[in-house]
């Protein structure tokens, strides 16, 4: 995939989430391999200016994490032009700008999903953007309120008109909860109709789901978001199984994978910044055991990083060389 100037491969990409696409999560992926692009979590365009990209958990980031976009929340133009300066300054690969959050925070602000009901509201944020940075630039939607006929397809050629370099799909509606299934054969029709790169995202949690992802939406690269949290070796395992592409994780398992990610927050983020996120990892990573929710347990109640780590290891301890497997 190429977006703009930027070569993409292999097409598999990390999804934009808050609380978990910070550096740690991204290194970690980068490391096992199987990823060809990042995104960050999303920035707040009025806060961005201000932020300190040594301090703040958001602009964090680590050598290797590249190429890295940067996603964007804004509600109109106000303060676009510093936050985009900002990006420049930071050495982004590219901007995103977030139109698919229906989080009450970011309607409230006119900002996320709230934004795309509006092309009024849109246009001059769109127009700015693309006037502002000659990097490689996306959005990242939804499907819409319904499935109505044309629509998904005009917003989207919309979008290319404005200069957008890539339109990234997270295949639900509007209303749609996680829980529902997403409906991935509707970003095809996203596909036909433009000629910039197209991204499917949603329900993504394994080798055969992405398979099946990519036969009905015919996109052009696979966004995953919880499932790469869940199993942070699954961008590797599609790269491998997928593009052919070898990534050697075969003397890994689970425990040094958790105990790796442990390492990244230690390394990257200061000491009151990291037990908040090795929390939230732990509950989505412990998804991929039997009785993980014991680990998830053990992880919630520590006061800080060393009781987690060492919750974590009697944990491990108690697994079988088969349920540490990264199956």
């Amino acid at each position: 995939m190429k977006i703009r100037e930027l070569k993409v491969y292999p097409p598999v990409v990390l999804a934009p989430m808050v609380g978990l696409s910070h550096s740690a999560l991204r290194s970690l992926v980068v490391e096992l391999g199987g990823v060809g692009l990042l995104y960050t979590e999303m920035l707040s365009a009025r806060r961005l200016a201000h932020e300190n990209p040594d301090r703040s958990p958001l602009l964090l980031r680590g050598a290797k994490e590249k190429p890295l976009f940067y996603q964007l929340a804004a509600a109109n133009v106000d303060h676009l032009p510093a936050a985009i300066d900002k990006l420049h300054r930071l050495q982004a690969d590219g901007i995103d700008l977030n139109l698919g959050c229906s989080a009450p925070s970011q309607r409230i602000q006119g900002s996320g999903l709230a934004l795309s009901k509006s092309r009024q509201e849109l246009l001059p944020v769109l127009r700015l953007l693309r006037q502002r940075t000659a990097l490689p630039f996306s959005v990242k939607i939804r499907l819409g309120e319904s499935l109505a006929p044309g629509r998904l397809v005009d917003m989207c050629s919309f979008y290319e008109d404005q200069g957008v370099d890539c339109i990234a799909v997270h295949a639900r509606l509007d209303q749609d909860k996680f829980c529902r299934k997403p409906r991935w054969s509707a970003v095809a029709a996203v596909k036909q109709a433009v000629n910039i790169p197209v991204v499917v995202n949603g329900g993504i949690f394994s080798v055969a789901d992405a398979r099946a992802c990519l036969a009905e939406s015919a996109a052009d690269a696979l966004m995953i978001g919880r499932g790469g949290v869940y199993r942070p070796w699954l961008f590797a395992e599609i790269a491998e199984q997928l593009y052919g592409l070898s990534t050697k994780n075969d003397a890994l398992n689970k425990k040094d994978i958790y105990f790796r990610f442990v390492d990244c927050l230690e390394d990257r983020f200061p000491q009151d910044l990291q037990l908040v996120r090795l929390k939230l990892f732990s509950r989505y990573f412990a998804v991929s055991f039997a009785f993980g929710h014991q680990l998830a347990s053990a992880i919630q109640n520590a006061d800080d990083v060393d009781e987690a780590k060492g919750r974590a290891a009697d944990f491990f301890d108690q697994c079988t060389a088969r349920e540490l497997f990264l199956l």
